[in-house]
């Protein structure tokens, strides 16, 4: 090519690249039986969303510490207008007032409960409410990042409750509530999460909705970990005996992330890659709710 059809090349591939043009030699983008557990432990603050399959969740990122992929949020989320409940289960200083957190409130169905409990925790001593915390923590920026205002159960993870109770109040101002818990199962074999959401008796709509929830929760879980076969094929649990469920006036659900007392769901909730892993199949179970 002579210096002159060169210098005329060159100028034309400059203006092409101005931006929202294509340039020169320029590529697109590629493109096992668990047992049941009891209240608040396991056993021991916004526009509609886009329907279209891209503004979910789940694209795949790279690989965490034990080689399993996170999925990740797509930047086209839009939870704008909306408001998530999130219950981080039980509190760092709930181990120090245990009359406190023995004393009994009302369980939504005519009934007490104890206000709350200290939760479980891994074979080397990781408490459930700082694996609680962590992921709600997660969920809670992913959430703000995605437009949506969240409230939070509770403010810190060294104090004590808020009451079983409270739990289920704080959301009223919300759209649904995600309490968030990991089980305890003594045999250390028990492996995988469920959603526990409330058997009938709540109002048909919220009953309704939580039903709803506690769907996508599950299959949303279901990609990344492994569902509890003890719980079914969908691994939901329905239960008439948890207050933070029954004194919800909005959906609601729990979910038990996991076994604390498997060694490998405990090396997963132990880390932040794993903490991110499982915020990130809550978002997506939310996501899907809407």
């Amino acid at each position: 090519m002579s210096p002159r059809r060169s210098l005329v090349f060159s100028l034309i591939c400059a203006v092409l690249v101005l931006p929202g043009l294509t340039g020169c030699d320029t590529n697109p983008p590629d493109e096992s039986a668990g047992s049941t557990p009891s209240e608040g432990t396991s056993n021991s603050t916004d526009t509609e969303p886009s329907t279209d399959s891209e503004s979910s969740t789940g694209s795949e990122a790279s690989p965490d510490a034990d080689g399993q992929k996170i999925p990740t949020t797509e930047p086209a989320v839009d939870l704008s207008g909306r408001t998530v409940a999130i219950d981080p289960g039980h509190n760092g200083g709930n181990a120090s007032h245990p009359s406190e957190i023995a004393s009994p409130v009302p369980d939504g169905r005519g009934g007490t409960k104890a206000c709350n409990t200290t939760g479980t925790a891994t074979s080397t001593d990781y408490p459930e409410a700082d694996f609680n915390w962590a992921v709600a923590q997660q969920l809670k920026q992913e959430l703000k990042d995605a437009g949506a205002k969240v409230v939070m159960s509770r403010d810190d993870n060294d104090g004590v409750g808020p009451c079983v109770d409270e739990r289920g109040t704080f959301a009223d101002d919300a759209d649904l509530m995600v309490s968030i818990h990991a089980n305890g199962t003594e045999t250390a074999s028990t492996k995988g999460f469920h959603v526990i959401v409330a058997k009938p008796g709540s109002s048909d709509a919220v009953e309704d909705d939580s039903n709803r929830l506690a769907d996508s929760m599950s299959e949303a879980m279901s990609g990344p970990f492994t569902p509890n076969s003890a719980y079914g094929k969908d691994a939901i649990s329905r239960r008439p005996d948890l207050a933070g469920l029954n004194n919800a006036s909005v959906p609601a659900v729990i979910v038990e992330c996991g076994e604390m007392r498997n060694a490998d769901e405990a090396k997963t909730m132990e880390s932040k890659s794993g903490q991110k892993k499982y915020a990130n199949a809550l978002l997506q179970g939310i996501v899907d709710w809407y």
